[in-house]
């Protein structure tokens, strides 16, 4: 079944800079999806434009059939849709238990907020520990648990996350890879934008390629890591690692 389907769609930040051109793509659910491609290629702005936070300025964005082009990223929360984007988006200054709170506010029933709270702390045992300490005090792997666990507090159906292992270890963005592997999984559709692409291809089930704002290639991702020109292809000055 598709989860996410992109129909020629034209976006960008004004009218005279357009970064999608006729882009189109399709995204399964329950799989974990990989857009890789040169910098400047469109990426983060297909997860901005999927998320609202670009209205496309022609083409279609499907959610499970139902188009979601210009909705709202608030409607698309409740549609079940989470984004994490680039960098540190917590508040460093209070306590990792605040930011979760934060986080599940548009959740109306108290109960039923506490509870999702909980299960976050018991996903994340590190974060757990942590949970009276402010968000700025963490190491930038628990951040970035702590920015996916926030976003779980929806139950999404869909996660949008962009480069999540920047200014990690690369043993620390294995466990980052790892999680989202296994959040895909147990049925969560994860689009996922990354440079570390040797790394990331080993956890995705499918890679999609973008130059230009155009889709270059879609290939299943353990077939694309077997390819020995790899890096020749497409990639251009992407950092391997």
């Amino acid at each position: 079944t598709l989860a996410i389907e992109f129909r020629n769609v034209i976006a960008g930040y004004s009218p005279t800079l357009t970064i999608l051109h006729e882009l189109s793509f399709i995204a399964r659910e329950g799989e974990l999806t990989l857009l890789i491609g040169p910098n400047g290629a469109g990426k983060s702005t297909a997860l901005k434009t999927l998320f609202g936070l670009l209205v496309p300025r022609s083409g279609e964005i499907r959610l499970d059939g139902e188009i979601t082009s210009g909705v709202p990223p608030r409607r698309m929360l409740e549609r079940g849709v989470a984004f994490v984007p680039q960098g540190r988006n917590l508040f460093g200054g209070l306590s990792v238990l605040h930011n979760l709170e934060l986080g599940g506010i548009t959740i109306r029933s108290p109960r039923v907020r506490a509870e999702r709270i909980a299960e976050v702390l018991a996903r994340f045992p590190r974060i757990g520990e942590r949970q009276h300490n402010q968000a700025s005090t963490l190491s930038g792997g628990e951040q970035k648990q702590l920015e996916v666990g926030r976003a779980l507090l929806l139950r999404p159906r869909v996660l949008l996350i962009d480069e999540p292992s920047i200014g990690l270890s690369p043993i620390i963005s294995q466990d980052v890879f790892r999680l989202l592997r296994r959040l895909a999984d147990e049925g969560t559709t994860v689009l996922m934008v990354e440079q570390n692409v040797r790394s990331a291809l080993a956890y995705a089930d499918r890679a999609l390629v973008l130059e230009m704002g155009r889709l270059a290639l879609d290939r299943p991702a353990a077939e694309l890591l077997r390819d020995p020109d790899l890096n020749r292809l497409f990639l251009g000055g992407i950092r391997q690692s």
